[in-house]
């Protein structure tokens, strides 16, 4: 028998106990959700940085220079990056999935 230290689990020494088959349900969830979640942090980042950006070059008499509301905008941003996520908007998270769900 092994142990498995990262799971705490005991497992028989046998390759296809090990590694999580691309058939697993769970497990094609949990990479579905993980991949749709980094699509989401990396969405929401970019759109942090385009209106920091934004901020830095508006002139003093901009709308887009002032703070006011920058709590709302921020949850603003990460609510858009979730939706766009959920769509596959920019095929990061299939990327993921194929990386991490080959087909066999």
């Amino acid at each position: 028998m092994k142990v498995d230290l990262v799971s705490s689990q005991t497992r028989v020494a046998d390759d296809s106990a090990i590694a999580p088959s691309a058939e697993d349900a769970v497990y094609r969830a949990k990479v579905q959700q993980a991949a749709e979640q980094f699509e989401s942090f990396f969405i929401s980042q970019m759109l942090r940085q385009m209106r920091s950006a934004t901020k830095e070059i508006a002139g003093e008499d901009s709308i887009y220079g002032k703070n006011t509301n920058a709590d709302m905008l921020d949850y603003a941003d990460t609510s858009v990056a979730d939706v766009m996520s959920r769509q596959r908007a920019f095929g990061i998270a299939d990327v993921i999935v194929r990386q991490l769900l080959p087909k066999a």
